[in-house]
């Protein structure tokens, strides 16, 4: 090394590097709202995060009350389609039931017309006498008969 480079690095190890720190109250006032503010900005970055998930999650949840929404008014129209089939079928099987007891009463009336002339007849046919006694009539069944034919039409 030259004698004149070395006695530069001398005189740059002699040099006094020494800091000086401001006294100036604003400068210190300035760099703790600089630092709030790095603080602010980076909670404001970390809020944009959690409200862009919340947004998404909110547009998932609109989207799942729609489709319930949905639901719940085909569900709606359905049990009103129920009701309405349960109603007529209700009055197809009221009328029913009344042709059927319509048709009950008249065979029990042809049953005991027809147990009573059986009784009869046997009365008859065990008694000679009255057998000749007894007229030719109309049975009663001829007229139920018709009343029958009637109520099935």
């Amino acid at each position: 090394m030259s004698p004149a480079l070395f006695r530069g690095i001398i005189e740059f190890q002699e040099r006094d590097f020494t800091v000086t720190l401001p006294t100036n109250p604003t400068f210190y006032l300035e760099l703790g709202l600089d630092v709030l503010l790095a603080f602010t900005l980076c909670y404001c970055v970390l809020l944009e995060r959690r409200l862009a998930a919340v947004r998404k999650g909110q547009e998932g949840l609109n989207r799942l009350v729609g489709e319930l929404n949905m639901a719940i008014a085909g569900a709606g129209a359905s049990l009103r389609a129920l009701k309405a089939a349960a109603g007529e079928a209700s009055q197809t099987l009221d009328a029913r039931l009344k042709r059927a007891q319509l048709h009950i009463d008249e065979l029990s009336v042809l049953t005991v017309s027809g147990e009573r002339i059986a009784t009869r007849m046997e009365t008859a046919a065990n008694n000679p006498r009255v057998a000749r006694e007894i007229p030719d009539m109309p049975l009663p069944s001829t007229s139920i008969l018709s009343r029958l034919e009637r109520a099935v039409q």
